[in-house]
């Protein structure tokens, strides 16, 4: 054991002394030959990390290439891409001369070398990717590993925007043990050149663009400890075609056709059937299109509030429509239009929805009949003899007292009529004013609306 204590120190202050390893000498410029060479000097000390003296970090640049976006789930808050990652790192006094050794470059298999342990700190499931079992070493030493990983990484989605949204997560890569001491993270390529390679090398075109790729070199500290680390922000926006084709332009038709549905008249075409059944179909709309809106989490989506405030509008348009039906249908119930109600609503407000009063009619010459009353109708046709009319006149005069009582009874039930047709007539000019009013509030209250929605998504994508 001591002999065996002895040797690993010599060996450890060669190694400080000399570097990691030697330049190689090749005796021929053969595959065999350099495997040999790397098999003497090399293959053996894949356990230590490959510096001259433990004080010394060893920088690993990294840099990926987003091949394809497989998927964002809201509900459990993960993003699923698939990457290339690419690690450099060099083999501290490392070469050989590429005329003597045939190449300047040759892939070994990776169990035979030391390697990093970085990883990706937002990992939430295990890679599936295909194993890659080599790895470049070039004649000056330099480690090229370049493998496909993907990536199911926790993700923090905000989806008040949706389908509008623009996702922003990270992907932190960095050694699980090393300290920054040891292992120090370097950024390789530039952001705009991951960018532009990723864009030319994706592979998927489906609900998510990739827009932009962001770098951040970073340390993590810790109490006794500190990472070295690269973060890159992978920027997805949503393609928001499907959603505004299946869900929005539908809803904007529905709610077009409750808007001129006020056009119906009242009087002649039930209204409120027509708007319970549109109330219904956009109910049976949101069940089936249910599927295509995102799980809420801590925030709900714009969409769902333009989806209440639609079906809120169409049940507010019923409302109205049962309340003008019943002020126009149930008129002859009601007493004589109130004067404050004449002078509100058939003079002022009628100015405002530009519908001008309706002038009464002119009424007959002897319409001052109907201030006659029953008592005084019996008065007039009270058998009160004034002279005494000659025995052969007396029939005459009992038939024309008769006549003119039935005529007086005919009168007034006549202006009655005529009165109450006025008052069902105020009543209905009421309905008319008061259906345009309200059919004017709900235009501004649907514009407002919607512009309001449509400025928050605007505003929202360029915060």
């Amino acid at each position: 054991m001591k002999a065996a204590t002895v040797t690993e120190s010599i060996f450890i202050c060669f190694l400080l002394l000399h570097g990691f390893v030697e330049a190689l000498n090749c005796t021929s410029p053969s595959p065999e030959s350099l495997f040999n060479a790397l098999e003497k000097e090399l293959f053996p000390k894949k356990l230590i990390r490959p510096v001259k003296s433990f004080s010394d970090p060893l920088n690993i640049t990294i840099s990926i290439t987003v091949v394809g976006i497989l998927g964002v789930d809201e509900k459990g808050q993960t993003l699923s891409i698939f990457i290339w990652q690419v690690l450099e790192w060099e083999i501290e006094g490392l070469s050989w001369d590429e005329e003597k050794c045939g190449t300047n470059r040759v892939s070994v298999p990776r169990e035979k070398l030391w390697s990093p342990d970085v990883n990706i700190a937002e990992f939430m499931d295990e890679d599936t990717s295909p194993p890659t079992p080599y790895v470049y070493i070039f004649n000056d030493g330099i480690v090229f590993d370049d493998k496909p990983v993907r990536v199911v990484s926790s993700c923090r989605l905000g989806i008040y925007t949706f389908p509008f949204d623009i996702q922003n997560c990270s992907l932190t890569f960095g050694p699980y043990i090393h300290f920054d001491t040891d292992i120090r993270m370097i950024q390789g390529n530039t952001a705009a050149d991951m960018l532009k390679e990723s864009q030319d090398v994706i592979e998927t075109n489906g609900e998510w663009q990739l827009i932009d790729i962001k770098v951040d070199p970073h340390t993590l500290v810790l109490p006794g400890a500190n990472y070295s680390q690269i973060i890159y922000y992978v920027v997805l926006r949503r393609r928001p075609t499907l959603y505004v084709v299946n869900l929005l332009i539908p809803s904007c038709f529905l709610i077009t056709v409750d808007l001129f549905s006020f056009l119906l008249p009242p009087q002649s075409v039930d209204r409120s059937s027509f708007k319970m059944t549109l109330i219904l179909g956009y109910t049976v709309f949101l069940l089936i299109m249910n599927d295509l809106l995102p799980v809420t989490g801590e925030t709900t989506p714009l969409i769902n509030v333009f989806f209440s405030i639609s079906l809120a509008l169409m049940v507010a348009s019923l409302l109205e429509t049962v309340f003008i039906t019943n002020i126009q249908f149930s008129s002859s119930q009601y007493g004589t239009l109130p004067n404050w109600l004449n002078i509100l609503v058939l003079r002022y407000l009628a100015v405002i929805v530009c519908l001008p009063p309706k002038k009464k009619k002119s009424v007959n010459n002897f319409s001052h009949i109907n201030s006659i009353s029953v008592k005084q109708l019996h008065n007039i046709s009270d058998d009160k003899p004034l002279e005494k009319p000659a025995l052969d006149q007396q029939p005459v005069l009992d038939e024309l007292k008769k006549l003119s009582r039935n005529l007086l009874s005919i009168r007034i039930q006549v202006d009655k009529h005529f009165q109450g047709s006025e008052t069902s007539q105020e009543w209905y000019m009421v309905g008319i004013i008061v259906d345009r009013l309200l059919f004017g509030l709900y235009l501004v209250f649907i514009i407002i609306s919607f512009v309001t929605i449509l400025c928050i998504w605007t505003l929202s994508n360029y915060a």
